[in-house]
């Protein structure tokens, strides 16, 4: 449920309508939506909230209308709100008129690798630096990452090549920690129900990049927003990372639908990640480029110096030329899908 007053509404009077609301136990989502002011209703206990609301003669005379939203997904679908929701970073928007590149290592390594990756994103249009500090890995043998020390030689080699950094956290009793280095928090695909972990993440003060869990449903993925949504957090970014089917020539397989619906029933962006998503290298280039066409505000791409000897993923992981050669495609792709 959520509130539509009408375009001349008052702050004073959404303020009051606000704290009606949350007198009866309810939280509340205060938004624009193409300059019509709507607050949404979070909670489940609505009883008595209409006739309250009517009650008050100022806030009922600046209702326009109280609406019920039809679909499980609330707060994250173009029911609630029409326009496109727009990250904003600094001086980086996610979901606007340019196309975002996140890129780097699957695992952060050592620092001079680190620093030659920054400098090889940013030198081919990247906006991000993306990175693993702490690797949830399928087996307990393999290499864990850096952790802090991760955290540390991201950082400096963002500030140096003036990148944003986005990297995952894994666990509820690090988002402090990784709230010092990083701007965006990744969430993966095996944590994209954990929803002691989304709770905690609703309430941290930095935008959510929350992947595609490796069989969810698209609903199941939208119902993960919404639990970022409900405790706090609206800054949220999705990213499609292919999910697991009977199909075994692939790591996972891209659901390119899934880009398109999602744009069609929801205002949050959405990149795609084809070397998750497919897990080969020479694919990585024309999956991202049918992202694109798919609809997705941007891509995430994991390069290397030297593939070969990455200490994870390096099946999918872009030397710097071909990488390079990647990323003047999928701009000159992008620039093509928005003059259609």
């Amino acid at each position: 449920m959520y509130i539509k007053f009408k375009k001349n509404i008052t702050n004073e009077v959404v303020e009051k309508a606000k704290k009606i609301i949350e007198s009866c136990g309810l939280g509340t989502l205060d938004i624009f939506d193409e300059e019509i002011r709507k607050v949404g209703i979070l909670g489940n206990n609505k009883k008595n909230l209409v006739e309250l609301l009517e009650d008050d003669k100022e806030v009922s005379q600046g209702i326009d209308k109280i609406m019920e939203i039809s679909v499980p997904y609330k707060f994250s679908s173009r029911e609630f709100k029409k326009s496109d929701t727009i990250i904003k970073i600094k001086d980086v928007e996610i979901g606007g008129d340019d196309f975002i590149l996140i890129a780097g290592p699957c695992s952060v390594e050592n620092r001079e690798m680190v620093m030659k990756i920054a400098k090889e994103v940013k030198e081919n249009g990247g906006k991000i630096l993306r990175g693993g500090a702490f690797k949830p890995r399928t087996s307990p043998y393999d290499f864990q990452g850096l952790e802090e020390e991760g955290l540390i030689y991201l950082r400096e080699a963002c500030d140096k090549y003036g990148l944003l950094l986005c990297t995952e956290i894994m666990d509820g009793k690090n988002i402090d920690k990784v709230c010092k280095y990083a701007d965006i928090l990744q969430v993966g695909t095996r944590n994209m129900q954990n929803f002691s972990l989304l709770k905690d993440l609703g309430k941290a003060d930095k935008p959510i990049l929350l992947k595609r869990g490796m069989s969810a449903t698209i609903t199941e993925f939208l119902m993960a927003v919404e639990y970022l949504i409900a405790y706090g957090n609206k800054n949220i970014i999705l990213c499609e990372r292919g999910i697991r089917t009977f199909e075994r020539m692939t790591r996972n397989t891209i659901d390119i639908n899934a880009i398109a619906m999602i744009k069609e029933i929801c205002h949050f962006p959405i990149l795609i990640d084809a070397s998750h998503g497919t897990g080969i290298r020479t694919l990585v280039e024309p999956i991202t480029l049918s992202g694109i066409m798919a609809g997705a505000n941007g891509c995430m791409i994991e390069v290397h110096e030297n593939p070969c000897c990455a200490l994870s993923d390096g099946d999918q992981t872009l030397n710097f030329e071909d990488f390079s050669k990647t990323c003047k495609k999928i701009f000159k792709t992008y620039e093509f899908k928005k003059s259609l």
